[in-house]
């Protein structure tokens, strides 16, 4: 009989016994395989962490207890043991589960994540609010290797250790070999420091050293301890030199082991940290031996005539900047943690001297990056829109202050669909033309973002190429380019309506413009604007129109209004874009339905525009 069907909360978890729970671990990871591979997701991740989800649910009370999933790839098994197993299916779906944690899907996810390294912030933010308010429930951030590199993960272990606040944090390691040994041993160990008993006992043990008369036994005493801790388990002086009381590292798929130290330390005070070595993928051969290639993994395609798809945005970058390389020895490409997704995996391989993964760090890379250039290399930023945002203090005040010239390649602007609202690229637009110094191009297809970022590498000032995620348009590349500094270009002239797009939905624009015998301007520079292009199609045209895969808020649109006052010219104007709100997830042609930016959508709204100033 199956466990699983029976468990609707976690509190049934805790009418188990240890056979049965390691029973319902089987079969919560075989779900998870069985699920995810028929409708697609996040899986690696998720298939290292069943055994430390069940005993999480286990040993704490949720939703009273906080569990933080840093960063949500983790939190599928979690998912399903919260009342949302019958759904899984549909995560990542228009109207399905969403792809990560939030608080309004359900009240056992205690913190909306996505980026990363967050979770001990939250959690040390919630136990401060326990102890100020004298609630006697714990809070837990299980945080990833990965995630643990990123800066303001240390500022909050920082901070926690000062002001010694009872919480535990979780430090997933999966990027590490489990030695079955040492494994074993090191679980006996911190199941032994872990136990109540025998911290009473060092604690009177501590006190009569005090009172003995030898010089320095106390500190012998420690030094003593901390030698044989560190000689049997492993490297725990960091996070102990952050006033953290560290525990490990422990074979995080020892479920026994697991439930026995997550009970000590429930009842420890102060700021824990337990190290777990788990192993990414386990449970499913394939991940278990190529963890990053099934980080997340696709639906399976109804079978269809073969066709030949454009390269993707992604793909001409990765030729572009090995291109640039191979005539340049001074570019070098840097990247926190995107190698795969921004396309430098053959930079990496043919220039690995000049590649730089910093990890989760996006404020140190763009530093890093002005401190290259301001040495004379010519640093290209590849990184994903929703993650500059992370970067930009640093985008600010090291690099627009300084005017260095610096590639930004921005990749996954725009909507980017089943990743949701943490991941949509929809304020880059807006938040870079308010930079000064900046320089922001958006190109209409792979053509134009080849030859942009060739014009990048020549400007004298920091300058963004942003591009969407998926399929380009199929444009062959050219050797030779018309773009020209801050300029635009018109790609059909007409009567009565001008539309300015941006980017790639310039291919919406050129439908509704062949209707409506529209000019239509490909606007190619965000920052600066073409001025006379503009103003010239301003006076010409009765209504004027602008469209942008961005949030209109402060957008391209904003920016051709504020130039029309400044001139003095009061027309008609309608701008299109992405609505002021966090948009749910979808697949990106869904998402652009929803927010009507599709050829008949954007079409129809022109014309219901049009009507509309005719009556007013």
């Amino acid at each position: 009989m199956s466990l699983l069907n029976q468990i609707q909360t976690p509190q049934d978890l805790k009418r188990l016994s240890m056979p049965e729970l390691e029973q319902l671990t089987a079969e919560l990871r075989q779900f998870l395989i069985d699920s995810v591979l028929k409708s697609g997701g996040h899986f690696a991740s998720g298939l290292g962490v069943i055994e430390l989800t069940v005993a999480l649910h286990y040993v704490f009370d949720a939703p009273n207890d906080a569990i933080i999933w840093d960063v949500g790839h983790q939190a599928y098994p979690h998912k399903i043991l919260t009342e949302r197993r019958e759904q899984l299916n549909t995560i990542r779906q228009k109207n399905g589960l969403k792809p990560f944690p939030c608080p309004k899907e359900s009240r056992y996810d205690a913190f909306t994540v996505g980026h990363s390294s967050t979770s001990v912030s939250a959690a040390l933010g919630m136990s401060i609010a326990n102890q100020l308010l004298h609630n006697p429930h714990h809070a837990v951030a299980v945080i990833g290797d990965g995630a643990l590199t990123a800066g303001m993960a240390f500022e909050a272990l920082n901070h926690a250790g000062a002001i010694k606040a009872d919480m535990l944090v979780i430090l997933n390691d999966n990027n590490m070999s489990i030695s079955p040994n040492v494994g074993a041993l090191s679980n006996m160990l911190t199941k032994t420091l872990s136990n109540p008993i025998l911290q009473s006992l060092r604690t009177e043990s501590k006190r009569l050293i005090e009172k003995l008369p030898l010089p320095h036994a106390l500190e012998l005493a420690k030094r003593t301890e901390e030698q044989i801790k560190s000689m049997v388990a492993g490297d725990g002086g960091l996070f102990e030199a952050l006033d953290f009381q560290y525990f490990g590292p422990v074979n995080g798929h020892d479920l026994p082991s697991l439930i026995a130290i997550l009970n000590n330390l429930k009842q420890k005070r102060g700021p824990k940290l337990l190290h777990l070595i788990t192993q990414k993928g386990k449970g499913y051969t394939l991940a278990e031996s190529a963890p990053i290639k099934f980080h997340a993994v696709s639906a399976p395609a109804t079978p269809k005539p073969v066709e030949a798809k454009p390269k993707t945005y992604t793909q001409i970058f990765s030729q572009w900047i090995c291109d640039a390389a191979a005539r340049d020895h001074k570019v070098v490409a840097i990247t926190p943690a995107m190698r795969e997704g921004s396309g430098l995996v053959e930079f990496e391989q043919r220039f690995p001297k000049r590649f730089f993964d910093v990890a989760i760090a996006e404020q140190h890379a763009v530093t890093i990056a002005a401190g290259m250039q301001m040495k004379g290399l010519k640093p290209v930023v590849a990184i994903y829109s929703t993650f500059l945002q992370r970067g930009y203090d640093q985008l600010i005040h090291d690099v627009a202050l300084q005017d260095l010239p610096i590639v930004f390649a921005i990749d996954r602007a725009g909507v980017v669909g089943p990743d949701g609202p943490t991941h949509i690229g929809a304020f880059d637009l807006a938040y870079l033309r308010i930079i000064p110094n900046m320089v922001v191009m958006a190109p209409s297809d792979e053509n134009e973002q080849y030859h942009m970022l060739n014009l990048a590498l020549t400007i004298d000032h920091p300058t963004a190429v942003r591009y969407p995620r998926g399929s380009a348009q199929g444009v062959a590349l050219t050797e030779t380019s018309d773009i020209t500094f801050g300029k635009g270009r018109t790609i059909r002239s007409g009567h009565t309506i001008a539309i300015f797009a941006t980017g790639t939905l310039l291919h919406v624009a050129k439908h509704a413009a062949e209707v409506l015998n529209a000019t239509l301007i490909d606007l190619r520079f965000v920052k600066p604007l073409d001025q006379a292009l503009i103003l010239e199609a301003a006076k010409t045209h009765d209504y004027l129109i602008s469209i942008e895969d961005g949030v209109v808020t402060g957008g391209v649109g904003s920016a051709i209004l504020e130039l029309l006052a400044q001139h003095f010219i009061y027309k008609p104007f309608k701008a299109f874009g992405l609505p002021d709100e966090f948009l749910e997830h979808g697949e990106r042609n869904e998402v652009l339905e929803m927010v009507r930016l599709t050829d008949e959508c954007f079409l129809e709204d022109i014309q219901a525009f049009v009507e509309q100033v005719k009556l007013a």
